[in-house]
């Protein structure tokens, strides 16, 4: 009898210690996940995050870009790819994903998985945590701002041309205009030699940059992007160049994501410039790679109208 209940009490004890460093992991988590935490994360996501990360658990990006490369100053500037307003627009439709009310964190592990050609980060880790809190906190603040400091300072906007992207056009405005900092062969410029500190300037191809599932391997929106921000401090390309450019870096070689095909459950939805099918449409792929867009942005609206 003695021995027995000397047996429960040492696993009472065992059980007990369990859940106590279980609640300790819980509690080390919410304390990591800090607002500062979640904007080094996007301004240092090579070093934290990547593939030359000495804990081989926290290795999620397979690439040395960082979030920051595409949202400038951490996003917390107005305008193309600002996060200051991105935590309101979520939950909402995701059409890739075919949910109706995709999350903030969907969101983020979609630029984990494409943008930075990784692996998902776990919805309750203190990295997606961190973030989520990080974007929270710029729209808190962005909240708090004059009318003045909402506005972008860009171009005006993107306007698609009526035709197909012209990639050998591309590569001139590219040797012309974008070289200096990217590199001829567009594999950037390293930070430091220390690998994991990234690039000061990111590759455009190659593989570390953006895999072809990523949005930003759309002709339109890496033009739209190219005409608002590039080059870096002095955005002044036409809509022509910026058209042309963004064709000549998407055809060149970098990673490629499996199972791109059960992107976009509802074919419908694909926006026209998605660069890989299927598709519900009649139109070639070279077509939805470097348009002409129009006419397939016709077909879709005739076919969602019934008519």
């Amino acid at each position: 009898m003695k021995s027995a209940i000397a047996i429960c009490s040492v696993i009472g004890i065992v059980i007990i210690g369990v859940f106590a460093e279980m609640g300790a992991r819980r509690d080390a988590a919410a304390s990591a996940a800090t607002e500062e935490y979640g904007r080094r994360l996007v301004m240092e996501t090579s070093v934290l995050m990547g593939p030359d990360q000495p804990d081989e658990s926290l290795r999620y990006t397979g690439s040395r870009l960082q979030c920051g490369s595409c949202h400038l100053k951490g996003g917390a500037e107005p305008g193309t790819l600002s996060l200051l307003e991105s935590n309101p627009k979520y939950p909402r439709p995701s059409g890739r994903d075919g949910v109706a009310a995709g999350d903030m964190k969907l969101r983020l592990n979609g630029c984990m998985t494409r943008s930075m050609n990784g692996r998902a980060l776990p919805l309750d880790s203190p990295e997606m945590n961190a973030m989520v809190a990080y974007m929270a906190a710029l729209n808190s603040r962005f909240k708090l701002m004059d009318k003045s400091r909402k506005a972008s300072v860009e171009p005006k906007a993107f306007a698609t041309p009526d035709r197909a992207a012209n990639p050998a056009d591309g590569s001139r405005v590219f040797d012309a205009r974008c070289a200096r900092c990217h590199g001829r062969d567009g594999l950037g410029l390293r930070a430091e030699n220390d690998p994991r500190r990234g690039y000061l300037y990111p590759p455009l191809w190659g593989p570390d940059s953006f895999n072809d599932g990523a949005g930003m391997h759309r002709v339109l929106t890496a033009a739209k992007f190219i005409k608002a921000k590039m080059p870096l401090g002095q955005a002044d390309l036409t809509d022509d160049e910026a058209f042309d450019v963004a064709a000549y870096i998407n055809v060149q070689a970098r990673p490629e994501m499996a199972n791109l095909d059960k992107d976009y459950p509802d074919r419908t939805t694909k926006s026209a410039d998605t660069p890989y099918g299927p598709y519900a449409d009649p139109f070639p792929i070279e077509q939805h790679r470097l348009g002409p867009f129009k006419p397939i942005d016709a077909f879709y609206a005739k076919l969602k109208s019934g008519k």
